[in-house]
């Protein structure tokens, strides 16, 4: 106790630093100032924490030993508010669905549901997708994930959502690409592919059912804009009548962001003639991205990411800021990638509709992002057909029953409504 003492002032001082710097890291360097409003309130904790030990270098010992039990007590007192949070978070959620359903709802994380599906299935995979590639020096930057495989997506609904990918590692039957004419073709992220969701639900097969035509979807977990249109380039075929870009408000010009500082994404928005060729590279696409999965998703690391993930104080921070939109306006790339794909589908002669969705948080309390008009007004600005679907839900009576039980991706009828919606808008 003594030893800590006397060099709490100097451990006190030494933390507020890292966290500044930190901050300033993560806030300039990381997201190049794109959300620095976001990060004032972490700016602001780490200037007071710098201001309050300097202080304590002038008190006595006796005020910094209550001192240092009161920041004992704090910290112990966040991290068991914390397990709370989760833990009844988790109980509630998990509680209504077993009354309402009358099923159990499975409590594995995803790798334990992998290693139980593993001894009887040794053809099942967990999910990669293309942001899992933005920070690696690969030769190649795949747009799919692992091919011919029963892949593990998410459990927000009491179940683990688990499909049959394609010959080209997305989430369609087989035999959608031997079709002579596809009706639509969707890119979009985890609402495109329609996470936490089984087939016949999702929006493509929703899609197929409405109109009894052919649907490819090539939707992929945490896509962006520049990677839409990058897999518009590499897998958009001339038989393809309609183009559904699947935009979600609460992240896509966040992850655009993300996507244009990786080299070989940017390749596909400043040099139309360039092309990886990935339709012919499946094989080498599932070896990288079965490496992925076993050193990122699986074994140590998926615990060791929980374990941060915690000692960060995620979930109190997601709790403060969920009703904070801290997804940054949409960049002049944003503009120019829409024009981009609108050439492409123009020159394909087929035609392209841009699908506004709405996040959780639209229909909570204190709800604010301005972004939606900047949005709208640069694809009506482009003449590009606008699906939004925002107006849809807000007509709903109650549009949080249209979520997840996790209130993250939308439910079996959220994702029904919005097929409907786009079918309605695109049917000849």
């Amino acid at each position: 106790m003594n030893f800590l003492i006397k060099k709490f002032s100097l451990i006190i001082l030494t933390i507020s630093f890292f966290l500044l710097i930190y901050t300033f890291y993560k806030s300039e360097i990381f997201w190049d100032g794109i959300n620095r409003n976001y990060y004032k309130t972490y700016y602001l904790i780490s200037s007071i924490l710098i201001f309050f030990s300097i202080i304590t270098f002038f008190i006595n010992q006796r005020i910094k030993e209550y001192l240092i039990i009161s920041c004992i007590s704090l910290l112990a007192s966040l991290y068991m508010f914390q397990g709370y949070l989760i833990f009844q978070e988790n109980r509630s959620i998990e509680k209504f669905y077993e009354k309402n359903t009358q099923n159990k709802w499975d409590r594995r994380n995803k790798l334990q549901i992998y290693k139980d599906l593993k001894k009887t299935n040794d053809n099942i995979v967990v999910g990669v997708y293309p942001y899992n590639f933005l920070n690696t020096d690969y030769p190649i930057f795949p747009l799919s994930g692992i091919s011919n495989s029963e892949t593990i997506l998410c459990n927000e609904n009491g179940y683990y959502a688990i499909y049959e990918s394609d010959r080209y590692g997305f989430n369609n039957p087989n035999e959608e690409w031997d079709n002579n004419e596809i009706e639509y073709i969707l890119v979009g992220d985890s609402f495109a592919l329609s996470f936490c969701i089984n087939r016949p639900n999702d929006i493509g097969s929703t899609l197929r059912n409405l109109s009894g035509k052919s649907v490819l979807n090539l939707g992929q977990g945490g896509n962006g804009p520049l990677t839409e249109y990058a897999t518009l380039r590499e897998y958009l075929d001339n038989k393809v009548k309609k183009v559904l870009w699947i935009y979600f408000e609460e992240n896509d010009s966040r992850d655009l962001e993300n996507e244009i500082k990786n080299s070989i994404l940017t390749k596909y928005l400043y040099n139309l003639n360039f092309s990886q060729n990935l339709i012919f590279k499946q094989k080498e696409i599932d070896n990288i991205a079965i490496n992925i999965m076993k050193k990122e998703t699986l074994k140590k690391r998926y615990l060791f990411k929980q374990f941060v993930d915690f000692i960060k104080f995620k979930r109190i921070r997601v709790l403060y800021f969920s009703a904070v939109p801290h997804n940054p306006p949409p960049s002049k790339e944003f503009k120019k990638i829409l024009q981009l794909a609108k050439e492409l589908v123009a020159k394909n002669n087929s035609k392209l509709y841009f699908v506004y969705l709405p996040e959780y948080n639209r229909f909570t309390t204190n709800y604010e992002n301005k972004n939606y008009d900047l949005v709208k007004n640069i694809v009506t600005e482009l003449n590009i057909h606008f699906i939004d679907i925002k107006e849809v839900f807000e007509k709903e009576a109650n549009p949080l029953k249209l979520f997840a039980f996790k209130n993250i991706h939308y439910n079996i009828e959220g994702y029904r409504k919005v097929a409907k919606t786009i079918y309605k808008f695109t049917k000849d």
